[in-house]
């Protein structure tokens, strides 16, 4: 009887060597499918990173072109104000000497006989 113990021992220390192998086995399983889908998972981020770092790159050279138009736009209104300026000057000069030579006309007509 004491073989039998021995052999059912042996026996059942297979069986739980075995069940703990299935079971390592399935965990390993879990493991690797968690590990495909986290890759997969890693793979779609650096994906959708890629595209929002080109889509960052496109915006920054739009501000970019944006920027330098305006400070061609700054460049080109202050060469119009100052335009606008020189005119405004000339007329009242012009406004000057016509209402100094009018002035004398009628002096002349009026005062100079």
């Amino acid at each position: 009887m004491s073989g039998f113990s021995w052999e059912d021992e042996t026996r059942r220390t297979v069986l739980e060597g075995r069940a703990a192998l299935e079971r390592t086995a399935e965990s390993l399983a879990r493991s690797q499918r968690t590990a495909v889908e986290t890759e997969q998972v890693g793979e779609e981020v650096v994906s959708e990173l890629s595209a929002q770092r080109q889509t960052l790159l496109r915006s920054k050279q739009r501000l970019s072109d944006t920027d330098h138009e305006l400070s061609q736009t700054r460049v080109l209104l202050r060469k119009m104000t100052l335009s606008v300026l020189t005119n405004k000057i000339i007329l009242i000069v012009i406004i000057l000497l016509e209402t100094c030579i009018l002035a004398a006309v009628c002096y002349m007509k009026f005062f100079h006989h």
